[in-house]
């Protein structure tokens, strides 16, 4: 469309020349070509500057297309395995249930065993250690309160 336009601009410049040639008032035609060619070359320099700005657009939205399209056939291919993962482990996990539920009923005797042996122990030593700590807690009760009297009043 542009070289359209630049071809229309190019003829109508002939015409108007051509035009301008017969008339009488005598013209410098060396300035007059000089302008023409002035201007073709930068309609020229346009053209190929945003031609070249086209072609860059265009690949780089090639580019893009390309990924995404990598991306999207990586997704297909690896979607089907990822499934496949996911189905292996919710079987497998169906598998190991029976064996953990196994273990926890071989276990839950040991550790109720060890709690009955251990809780006469701890309560035996709380039992112990209380006194000393209620003894403990009067005695900084007592410092904090004489502390207090020492402090001027305000």
């Amino acid at each position: 469309m542009k070289f359209s336009l630049v071809a229309a601009l190019v003829v109508v410049l002939a015409v108007a020349h051509g035009t301008e040639s017969v008339s009488v008032v005598k013209r410098d035609v060396q300035a007059e070509v000089d302008k023409i060619t002035k201007l073709i070359n930068e309609m020229s320099a346009g053209i190929t500057t945003a031609t070249h700005d086209m072609v860059e657009k265009v690949k780089a939205l090639e580019v893009t297309n390309t990924a995404q399209g990598y991306v999207k056939d990586s997704r297909a291919q690896i979607q089907p395995l990822v499934e496949k993962v996911q189905a292996e482990a919710a079987k497998l996990q169906e598998q190991v249930k029976p064996f953990i539920a196994n273990i926890e009923d071989q276990l839950k005797p040991l550790t109720d065993n060890f709690n009955a042996q251990v809780k006469p122990l701890t309560d035996n030593f709380h039992a112990q250690v209380k006194p000393l700590t209620d003894i403990m807690e009067k005695l900084f009760q007592q410092v904090m309160d004489q502390t207090k009297a020492l402090l001027p009043p305000q």
